[in-house]
């Protein structure tokens, strides 16, 4: 039995035996819930080309296409597929010698163009990581533009800091940008790819973000710009998206015994910098926080994966998926460096497509007010607008647990939007290890 229908077991049980003591007095006239801004209803998939083949990358990522849709997925972010250096290298993506070439080890050109034609048939939109902070050692600007360069006193070419592997651009120079607002518009006129995610957003001055948006998006208004940043100032530059860099550490400290009413709050204060008709990106795993962890113990066991996954979706903001996510039996940390093809599981992928469904399905009721309901082992909590309830409740914990239904639900009848089905509430949900619910009425 899977963890959806051992919680509609459990509370089709429950329902007829509950208590009926409350653990939240309601007020006697509630005032009536409100309706916010829109919110997201896009899913991300982040996918590793490194994770689909030791060659022919792009080909073998096509392939899985089917499946990856199929998880309800509306973005496709495609980490670096640029031809990389090896001076000084390391074997990193962001290690990038040629803006406008691709890593042969990848595959063609044609490759790239089938797989962007085949994702957006499938309703999906592409976009590309991007590396403007700095260029490999053999980068042939080196030694044709060495003017494009920080240097320090002595007139040498700099690393950014922690990064000896690159060497660190200079945007004071105005033919510097030109050529780097060149090669970003090279992929969109000659791919067409939707969109960037772009790679340390922080170390590359606003004014150039603002410019070549402005430019990216007179060619397509509707391009995806994501920015590896905090920083809400890069909204105003034309980003539609930033991260949110306290979502993972904050959901695995709650799945290793941490209060779940943090997710909660942090997930509140997040969304509060948001302006209306921008996002915010919100995961578990992506390839920095997969390579530096333990991807089997981060959020409790394997199992802890998935639920620490409607965490982090259902709070509202742009939820993402990374390629590892729906694989089994992965343990340690995963380096994207190296090339190791990952073995990617039916049975996860249909998880994470029936939680992105009701991600979806609630998309209209998740505007709502929310209010935390959550004990010391379930995240739980409500969205409300007017005649609409939405109920997500999460165990983080290997035990069996049980948490108190908010009294203006127990008793009434709710859908359960991972399957379909309707139940009757009780007044209390028993909730099996790392197992979630969510029901709308």
């Amino acid at each position: 039995m899977n963890k959806i229908t051992s919680i509609i077991a459990t509370v089709a049980a429950l329902a007829a035996t509950a208590c009926t003591s409350y653990e939240i007095d309601m007020p006697a006239n509630p005032e009536p819930p409100t309706v916010g801004r829109e919110v997201s209803s896009n899913v991300i998939y982040q996918a590793n080309p490194r994770f689909f083949g030791e060659n022919e990358c792009l080909k073998a990522l096509t392939a899985q296409l089917d499946r990856i849709s199929g998880m309800d997925c509306d973005i496709l972010w495609v980490m670096p597929v640029y031809e990389t250096g090896e001076l000084n290298g390391i074997g990193s993506p962001y290690c990038v010698r040629d803006f406008k070439a691709l890593n042969p080890r990848y595959g063609t050109s044609a490759d790239l163009k089938e797989l962007v034609a085949s994702a957006q048939s499938k309703g999906m939109k592409v976009i590309l990581d991007w590396v403007a902070n700095h260029t490999a050692w053999d980068c042939p600007w080196i030694t044709q533009h060495p003017d494009w360069y920080v240097k320090d006193a002595q007139g040498n070419i700099v690393s950014p800091s922690g990064w000896a592997d690159v060497a660190q651009l200079d945007f004071s120079n105005p033919d510097l940008r030109s050529a780097m607002k060149d090669a970003m518009l090279y992929w969109v006129n000659t791919y067409g790819i939707d969109g960037y995610r772009c790679d340390y957003a922080d170390g590359v001055p606003h004014d150039f973000w603002s410019s070549v948006i402005t430019d990216l998006k007179a060619i397509d208004p509707e391009l995806i710009m994501l920015a590896e940043t905090s920083d809400t100032a890069c909204y105003a530059d034309g980003f539609d998206m930033i991260y949110d860099w306290n979502s993972a550490p904050t959901i695995s400290s709650v799945f290793k015994g941490g209060k779940p009413a943090d997710a909660v709050k942090e997930a509140v204060s997040a969304l509060d910098k948001v302006p209306d008709g921008k996002s915010i990106l919100r995961y578990v795993f992506n390839h920095d926080v997969a390579a530096e962890n333990n991807v089997a113990t981060m959020y409790g066991s394997p199992e802890g994966v998935p639920a620490a996954y409607v965490v982090a979706s259902m709070l509202n903001g742009t939820p993402m998926i990374y390629s590892s996510m729906d694989a089994e039996g992965l343990s340690g940390e995963l380096s994207f460096f190296n090339y190791r093809t990952l073995d990617f599981s039916t049975a996860l992928s249909d998880e994470y497509a029936a939680i992105n469904e009701a991600f979806k399905a609630s998309a209209e009721v998740r505007r709502g007010e929310l209010t935390d309901y959550s004990n010391s082992s379930v995240v739980c909590f409500t969205r409300s607008i007017p005649g609409q309830t939405l109920l997500v409740a999460v165990n983080t914990t290997g035990n069996t647990q049980k948490v108190r239904t908010p009294i203006v639900l127990a008793g009434s009848t709710m859908k359960n939007i991972l399957d379909g089905s309707s139940v009757d509430i009780p007044y209390e949900i028993e909730i099996g290890p790392y197992a979630y619910t969510i029901m709308m009425n």
